[in-house]
């Protein structure tokens, strides 16, 4: 009777036994987790900070950045050995600037190559030709705050770029700009005061005049006071 105690015995330590090492040896292969999931999460908290509002992952959504990838502007860029240049699937005279002028527009914010080189050029080379004044004016109530919105860019190539657009504009619309002028005036009263950029700027409101007329010199003046005019 004893001997079969002791059997019965030996038989219920043993499934113990490897009970308890199942139970020891089970947590082994989860251990390392929660060593090693902590640390990516204060990583995956900085990553966001720092990288989507200055980064690239922001950029690729921009309405430009997605017609591009689309192939939805009818240009691209040709390398050149001296200096790169556009090339058109068709002749841009038959291009409709309704939505292509706005998109290139909206194209100028970017930072990237080569969507700064193609916004720039294809938004100078579009508004080049025949009939474009006709084209552009419909288009200023949707043209001018995508331009505000990029003279209030904190990338000073950006700005420029703005600043650079908003003359071709006002070369081909002339005093239809006046109406919308004033949107565009605060970011650039702003930008005055900055000495890096003051010139440009003097320069950019003397073109606006000349193109404008003698209306432009008043709206100037309403919001940027120390404007001197370069009528006598």
């Amino acid at each position: 009777g004893n001997n079969v105690l002791r059997m019965s015995s030996r038989i219920q330590i043993k499934p113990k036994t490897a009970a308890q090492k199942s139970k020891t040896s089970s947590p082994l292969p989860c251990s390392p987790e929660p060593a090693i999931k902590p640390q990516p999460k204060p990583s995956d908290k900085l990553n966001p900070k720092t990288i989507n509002p200055f980064g690239a992952y922001s950029r690729p959504t921009s309405v430009f950045a997605a017609t591009y990838a689309k192939g939805g502007i009818p240009c691209r860029l040709v390398h050149g050995s001296v200096k790169h240049k556009l090339q058109w699937e068709c002749l841009p005279e038959t291009v409709p600037f309704d939505p292509l002028l706005v998109t290139l527009a909206e194209g100028l914010r970017e930072t990237k190559h080569p969507y700064t080189f193609v916004s720039k050029e294809g938004f100078r080379e579009l508004l080049l030709v025949e009939g474009a004044t006709e084209k552009a004016i419909p288009l200023l109530p949707r043209l001018v705050p995508v331009l505000k919105a990029t003279l209030a860019h904190a990338d000073d190539e950006v700005f420029e770029r703005g600043l650079d657009a908003i003359v071709q504009l006002s070369a081909v619309v002339g005093p239809s700009l006046n109406d919308h002028l004033k949107h565009l005036l605060t970011n650039l009263s702003r930008r005055l005061m900055d000495k890096k950029f003051r010139e440009k700027v003097t320069v950019t409101l003397q073109k606006l005049e000349q193109y404008g007329g003698k209306a432009t010199v008043a709206i100037i003046k309403s919001k940027i006071p120390t404007y001197c005019s370069i009528s006598p």
